[in-house]
């Protein structure tokens, strides 16, 4: 199930835009925390990727959406919490040309780490994080209040 919300851009403590910045408000969206959801996550970022101006073809969608991707299947992987969805912010800051994307979920118990952890080559998982890390100017998770914790990432456009 997807349910699709816009947060105000002015919204306060939410890295608030300008009109200028941006045409469009940050995307705030939540999904059912399954595979399917987090398909469904990646396309809606594309498509607000274009929406923004951003062919879905283009290196800044391809990129958005590998990470929002990784992210999302990390929150339905790792941080699933039966009855609760996973979220998805992604914001536009064209003054600093970046894209942030937040994919939130209800687990508590267990953080990512602080740097992506390696992974052996024969391994078949194990490197969302990496290509996170390879592809965001910078990373990181913060706790959710009053549960679960928010991991972002902010990409270049």
């Amino acid at each position: 199930m997807l349910t699709e919300t816009t947060v105000p851009a002015d919204e306060p403590g939410r890295g608030a835009l300008t009109d200028a910045q941006s045409e469009l408000p940050p995307l705030v969206a939540q999904f059912a925390s399954s595979p399917r959801g987090a398909r469904l996550a990646r396309r809606l970022a594309v498509r607000r990727m274009e929406e923004w101006g951003y062919p879905s073809q283009s290196d800044a969608s391809c990129a958005v959406a590998l990470v929002v991707a990784e992210l999302a299947a990390n929150a339905v992987r790792h941080g699933r919490v039966p009855g609760r969805d996973f979220g998805l912010r992604l914001a536009l800051d064209r003054a600093a040309g970046l894209v942030r994307v937040e994919v939130a979920d209800a687990a508590t118990a267990k953080r990512p780490p602080a740097a992506p952890p390696s992974s052996a080559p024969e391994g078949e998982s194990g490197r969302g994080l990496l290509l996170v890390d390879a592809l965001a100017v910078r990373w990181g998770s913060a706790p959710r209040h009053p549960l679960g914790k928010t991991v972002w990432a902010e990409m270049p456009v």
